[in-house]
Formats: structure tokens, sequence, C-alpha cells
């Protein structure tokens, strides 16, 4: 049915009549002196102010301020064929790599793979930021802006936990740049904007709204993403995320593959002081506790008689850290790190990842039902497990095995959310180009070999020196949350 609006007054005798009642009810109140019943009073409100809005609202000006600011990225690096036909075999393409032995011939020769992502320029001498996973083992970066000039990058450093990288235009100088905003401001419903390059579509512009705040998607740690409906895709990763007032609040970084205009950004109050401490010292360098945590539930805040379960229980302090030197203990509840409080335990990693080193903040901790204040001297996070610089103890079965491992400490069960694990040792380092790369990843947690209980290094030792090349070995792993087998061959 279609409802057409007239010009013309209608009335029916039902609303006459309403009216009619009306005038004499109101006749009625000026016969009794004009008082009103106080139990009616009470009832009426006020009405609620209509919201503003522009119907000629324009994304235009915003979009010319800060587009010259914004660059693509196209890299290059270079990947073993793996079949007949190169990496465009119809094989491959269908039936995935094929295994090695399997129809693959050797000598084939490397190609360079393409790839492509956006970026935003933050300084006039030409520094980039962008993700991780857009550069991450590139051998040759090219940037384009918006005017089509085009430079070679480098990467000065990136961070895979948060998927941050900061790359240097070389022969660079007095270029268009954009700010950091402030993304703790953002509210669920404000207008946000993305410029990027989806699918090679140079310096595309979609709009949107911030749909939820503090989103985790099971990326890490550090798991609390700006999700939009701003129409994110291939290509937008390590683009900006804009407010209204062209500030980038957010890096964009990950879709949701299952669902339609659901993108998610890292907060720009993250990135910030990731990306200062790559431009100063070529790294990310987080501020460290030392602490194993849970979070709160409804029993457990019943028992320690708190008022709500916004904030972190300590489980464990590890001794010597910077926790244990600041006075925490098992059983406190970190309510607020710096003054500023938190909404859930999963506040906790970031927060005081943010701080810097050497630097004493306050912490709010509720101990025995009172608050207290303790001054903690934050330390600085071991390097990640796996890494070149890496502190860690290693044993050295690449050869063997095809894979490094570490002792499983308290620091990596936080790291890899295996605090309810006792025993196990993890994955640091996986052999591309060997049989276990098929089965075995990176944080993979091993807590059985061939049937028998994995504790430390020596007992991990101890069951492959049972094994013979040639030899399939059962393994038990506990990944990302879910348990799992894998079988490898012994090389």
């Amino acid at each position: 049915m279609i409802i057409r609006n007239s010009n013309k007054p209608k009335f029916s005798s039902t609303v006459i009549a309403l009216l009619i009642v009306g005038i004499i009810a109101a006749v009625a109140c000026g016969a009794s002196g004009g008082k009103k019943n106080p139990a009616t009073k009470s009832a009426k409100q006020a009405p609620l102010a209509p919201l503003s809005y522009d119907p000629n609202l324009s994304f235009a000006p915003l979009v010319e301020k800060v587009s010259p600011a914004v660059v693509n990225i196209k890299i290059s690096k270079k990947v073993k064929a793996t079949g007949f036909g190169g990496p465009s075999s119809l094989f491959d393409f269908f039936f995935g790599p094929r295994e090695r032995g399997f129809g693959r011939p050797d000598g084939l020769p490397d190609y360079a793979q393409k790839a492509m992502g956006s970026g935003f320029i933050i300084d006039a001498a030409g520094y980039v930021v962008t993700n991780h996973h857009v550069v991450d083992g590139a051998d040759e970066i090219e940037v384009t802006l918006s005017d089509e000039r085009v430079f070679q990058a480098e990467v000065v450093g990136s961070d895979e936990r948060t998927d941050v990288a900061l790359l240097k235009l070389k022969e660079a100088g007095k270029l268009p740049t954009v700010q950091f905003g402030d993304s703790s401001a953002l509210k669920v419903g404000d207008h946000v904007v993305a410029i990027g390059n989806p699918f090679g579509l140079d310096h595309t512009v979609t709009s949107g709204i911030v749909s939820a705040k503090e989103r985790v998607i099971g990326a890490g740690p550090y798991d609390e993403f700006i999700q939009t409906d701003a129409s994110i895709n291939p290509g937008n990763s390590g683009g900006p995320l804009f407010n209204l007032s062209g500030e980038v609040i957010g890096i964009n970084t990950a879709i949701a593959r299952t669902g339609q205009g659901i993108g998610f950004a890292i907060p720009s109050d993250l990135a910030k002081g990731l990306i200062d401490s790559i431009r100063e010292k070529g790294k990310v360098v987080r501020g460290w506790l030392g602490i194993v945590f849970q979070p709160l539930d409804e029993p457990l805040k019943n028992v320690l008689k708190l008022k709500d379960t916004k904030g972190a229980l300590v489980t464990q302090v590890n001794e010597g850290s910077p926790g244990d030197t600041g006075g925490l203990q098992a059983k406190d509840v970190i309510v607020a790190v710096n003054n500023k409080r938190l909404n859930s335990a999963r506040d906790l990693p970031s927060m005081v990842a943010g701080l810097r080193p050497e630097q004493t903040y306050p912490f709010t901790v509720i101990r025995d039902g009172k608050e207290k204040t303790l001054n903690i001297k934050i330390g600085t996070m071991p390097d990640d497990i796996g890494s070149p610089n890496s502190t860690q103890e290693k044993t050295d079965t690449n050869k063997k095995l095809g894979f490094s491992i570490a002792p499983l400490d308290a620091m990596s069960r936080s790291q890899l959310n295996a605090e309810s694990l006792s025993g196990g040792v993890v994955v640091t380092e996986v052999n591309p180009d060997s049989h276990a790369a098929e089965s075995i990843q990176r944080g993979d947690i091993i807590t059985e070999v061939n049937n028998m209980p994995i504790n430390t290094l020596e007992s991990f030792k101890a069951a492959v020196s049972k094994t013979q090349i040639g030899d399939d070995m059962l393994l038990r792993i506990y990944r990302k949350g879910a348990w799992t087998y894998a079988a490898i061959r012994i090389q």
C-alpha cells in the first residue's frame, strides 16, 4: 500500500468528538479553580530533544585535507616455486601447494610474489605507518603518493604482536602528513572514514560508524580493536581510519571473512607508543610487570567481596620481577594503571605494555577488600618468543625435527593464554622447508611426545633421542586455547 500526503487537512467525526471532550475537560478544570491533580503532575516528562542531522553532510573537505598523506604500498618478495607451472599452476590453484616428493621437481626457480597494502605519512621526512603483515618478508617496497610520486622504502622496524610497522621513504622530504588522534574519545556510533588501496583501487574512500570498541578477535594479548562498518577490504591493510577532525584514530588491519561490513582497526592510543618506540630504537620496547593474572567472574567477585568484575586478579608474581619488587601479591585485584581504570582484565596487557620502562607508575589494587596504591617501576618486556635476540634458552633441533623449542615459563604462559598448563615446551621457530612446517606452528606448546609427558627441555630431548631418522613422531599440542595432535617424520 502507498500512503500519500495531502495538503488539505481532514477531520473525522472521532477527532471532532475528542476535541469536544477536551474542551469540556478544560472548562471543568477552570471551574475547579485551576487546581491540578498532584498524581498526574509527576507523570509528565519533558520530551526528548530531537537529534540534529545535517542532510548536506559531506566528507569531501575531510578527504581533500588528508588524502595527500595516504599512500599505496606495493611489496615484492622471493618465494620458492611449489610445483609444475610455477605459482600459477592449475594443480596448485585447486589443490594447494604439493608436498615434497609428490610431483615437485627439484631446481625450480624462485619467483617474485607481489602484494599490496596501504599506509599514511606521519612525518614530513617520509616516515610511513602500515601493518606488519603488509611488509613482512618484503625484499622491495614501493610507496606511491596521491600525486603519483613514487618512493622506494625500507622497514625501520615492525611488531608482529600488534601488527604495526614503520617505513622510511628514501630521498623524501617535505611530504604531507596526518596526525594521530585520541581513540579513547571515540564513542560507538561516531562517524569514521577509511582511505586505502582495496583490491589495488587507488585512494578509495569509504565511510561508516564505530560499531564497537575493545573488540576481541583472537589476535593476541593486545586484542582490543575498533570495529567499524566502513568498508574495509584486502589492500586496505595498514591504511588510516579517520575521525571527523581528520585525525587517525585507528590503523585498518583485519576484516571478518564470514560477514560483510565488519572491519577492525588498531586503536591509535595503542599504536602511538609502539611507533615512537620503533622510531627511537628500531624495535618495540614494551613495559613489563612480570605477573600472571586472570579475569574476574561473578563467583570470584562475591568471594573476594568486590563491587564488580572490572579488574585483573593476580594469580602469580614472578620472583624478582617489577611486580614483585613493587609489592604486588597473589590475590591482589588490579583495578587501575596510572590512574586509568580497567574495564576488564584484558585491558591490562596493553595498558602495561604502553608504559615506559624504567619509569614508576601508580597501580591501584584491591587487597583484603580495601583499595591500595602501589608505585611500581616498570621493567622492559623480554624479547618476543623466537626472536633473534631472545634471551630464552633454546635447543637446536632444527636439523632433525625442523623446529626449535624453548621452556614454557610464566611469561610464555601469559602470552599464549596457557596459564592452566603445568608443563610443556613452546615452539619458537619452524623451518619452512621441513616436513614439520605442514603441521607445526610457532607458539605451539608440546605437552606429549609419543605419549610421554613433556615438562622440560630435558624430557623433550630424552623423548626425541629414542627416535631415528625416518620414524614418525606423535605430538600432543596446545594451540590457541585448543588441543590437537600432529605427526611429524624425523629427517
